[in-house]
């Protein structure tokens, strides 16, 4: 039941803690005004599983959208457990290359989503991120889980609840930053995208 519903006892406890900490007010979480957000950026360790699906997901429904890795290699593929996954639920992660913090480039209205709190610290004690709005993804999934343990290496079970947990932050995103619709035509066989 942990294992299936939060990956491992640890995560469980990382989710208590993270609840914890953002009723302290220590989660580091600074959102500036809604209708300056351009871009959804998500964060997590390698970006080939969490934020590599969000990206995914996210771009699939028309919002502009940036990934990147706090810890990873630039240009490495999803991890093949996460693109089954993500095809299970209808997305394809077969193009999706992982992006490294160094090769990140901030953009103006560029609003930050990590997975856990200690990514969020991590993001606020940086010189060159430090000053930009971030939040946790989880406050968007329905219901809010502040604490998205990362799926790497976990079973199959838990990897597809976390990815659907994920996907339920997409149509949230949507109506709460209306300004980070894409701006782009659609192409010939693609779905129409309606407004949010």
């Amino acid at each position: 039941m942990i294992a299936a519903r939060f990956g491992t006892f640890r995560g469980l406890v990382r989710l208590l803690l993270a609840h914890a900490e953002l009723l302290a007010g220590r989660g580091a979480i600074r959102v500036g005004r809604p209708e300056d957000v351009r871009r959804l950026v998500f964060i997590c360790h390698g970006n080939i599983c969490r934020s590599a699906f969000a990206d995914v997901a996210a771009r699939r429904a028309g919002l502009s959208v940036a990934s990147f890795g706090l810890s990873t290699e630039s240009g490495k593929p999803a991890h093949p457990p996460a693109t089954e996954a993500a095809l299970r639920l209808g997305h394809d992660m077969s193009d999706h290359r992982a992006t490294d913090l160094p090769d990140y480039a901030p953009q103006e209205g560029d609003l930050l989503l990590a997975m856990e709190t200690r990514q969020l610290r991590r993001i606020a004690a940086d010189p060159r991120l430090g000053h930009l709005p971030r939040s946790l993804l989880g406050l968007y999934t329905r219901p809010a889980v502040p604490h998205l343990h990362d799926p790497y290496s976990l079973s199959d079970a838990y990897m597809d609840i976390c990815l659907a947990r994920i996907e339920t932050a997409v149509p949230v995103l949507r109506a709460a930053f209306p300004q980070a619709m894409a701006r782009r035509a659609v192409a010939p066989g693609d779905p129409e995208i309606a407004p949010a």
